[in-house]
């Protein structure tokens, strides 16, 4: 799992006032550092069927934010996929 540290640098760069820790943007940053995290771990572990679905499940989680980002801000939209190299 990410330290809180990194967590902490995710939240930093993509709030948008002192005190948000909970934005759309934040929580697609931070579901596609978790994401990622397990990506590496399941490719060392392919039969760890528990933490695939887990992991699709965050997925599906992220789509469904920036669903919801994209129909709220476009702009912000924009810029968090591009920050995140995700695609659309």
């Amino acid at each position: 799992m990410k330290t809180p540290s990194s967590n902490e640098t995710v939240v930093e760069q993509f709030r948008k006032h002192k005190s948000d820790t909970g934005s759309a943007a934040v929580q697609v940053a931070l579901l596609t550092a978790r994401i990622n995290h397990l990506a590496k771990h399941l490719e060392g572990n392919k039969k760890d069927h528990i933490s695939r679905v887990g992991m699709l499940k965050m997925v599906g989680q992220r789509r469904r934010l920036l669903n919801y980002l994209g129909q709220e801000d476009q702009k912000a939209h924009k810029t968090v996929l591009t920050q995140l190299n995700l695609r659309k």
